[in-house]
């Protein structure tokens, strides 16, 4: 009799999530979100920042009680710029962090590890700027240092801030110190960065050198502050075990006439020599699987 073939191992499942700002959330929105993520059932959700629209204590204890509805789901967040008082000057400038570090995490640049996958977070919110974000020389260093000590196969970088754009329009919203990010950050070995604060999603090939890498940009997850005609929308990353296959990207739209998500839009990228290859659009008309 012969042998079963071995069960292939399943991929790595991440939920990228962004921009929720919690104070203009949709409740329709969130509930198909909770329900679409449970679902799915990822390795980890990463919320990538603005996660409220004004820093206000009821606007975190919101975010805080969507959060705690994905239980059992292991969660990476990181601070927007939203996410530190704008009018309350006395505490944005003594205590910037007091009500985030409260109610969603006390470390403002977390990391996640297992065998296949190393996430690391950067904090790229500045109590000096409004809107913009900054990594400073120190950052920058500090990552590139850690991401070429890592031993997993992919590695992922998650802040706020955009560290590519796609429209001329973004071009002030990019974070500070971006060019230099990018270089080291894709030489010391990251494979992708995923970003937000812009309500634009978009995935893209970086990096001119002798690697490339993969920028994925995320929607307004469950606010009515949509950008243009976008949808709320997520990303689902599949990253296939040990890194020889390559990585697919769905766009995850919230269509209101069925109340749910749904593939919006997706890609395919390929690792080769160089790092990541060049992304393949697919059928965003797709069906569901």
């Amino acid at each position: 009799m012969p042998m079963p073939a071995p069960e292939r191992p399943k991929p790595m499942l991440i939920a990228h999530i962004s921009d929720t700002h919690f104070g203009t959330e949709e409740g329709s929105v969130c509930a198909a979100l909770r329900s679409d993520l449970l679902r799915q059932a990822p390795d980890l959700v990463v919320l990538t920042g603005d996660i409220t629209q004004r820093a206000r204590s009821a606007q975190f204890r919101a975010a805080r009680a969507f959060l705690d509805s994905l239980t059992p789901l292991p969660l990476l967040a990181l601070p927007g710029n939203h996410d530190l008082p704008l009018f309350d000057l006395p505490t944005r400038f003594t205590q910037p962090y007091r009500l985030y570090r409260r109610h969603i995490s006390p470390d403002l640049a977390p990391t996640w590890q297992n065998a296949e996958v190393a996430v690391l977070g950067v904090n790229s919110t500045r109590v000096m700027r409004h809107k913009n974000g900054e990594l400073s020389a120190v950052q920058v260093q500090e990552v590139a240092q850690r991401l070429a000590a890592l031993t997993q196969p992919f590695k992922v970088v998650a802040l706020h801030h955009p560290l590519a754009i796609v429209e001329s329009g973004d071009l002030s919203n990019r974070v500070r110190g971006a060019d230099q990010a990018l270089a080291s950050w894709v030489s010391a070995g990251a494979d992708l960065f995923l970003g937000g604060h812009i309500h634009l999603p978009y995935c893209i090939a970086v990096g001119s050198g002798p690697r490339q890498a993969v920028v994925l940009q995320a929607g307004t997850a469950v606010s009515r502050r949509r950008r243009g005609g976008q949808a709320n929308s997520y990303n689902l990353i599949r990253l296939e075990p040990g890194g020889a296959l390559g990585m697919r990207v769905e766009q995850r739209d919230y269509d209101a006439r069925g109340g749910r998500f749904a593939i919006g839009a997706a890609w395919q990228a390929v690792r080769n020599a160089q790092g990541w290859g060049v992304l393949v659009a697919k059928d965003s008309a797709k069906a569901e699987s």
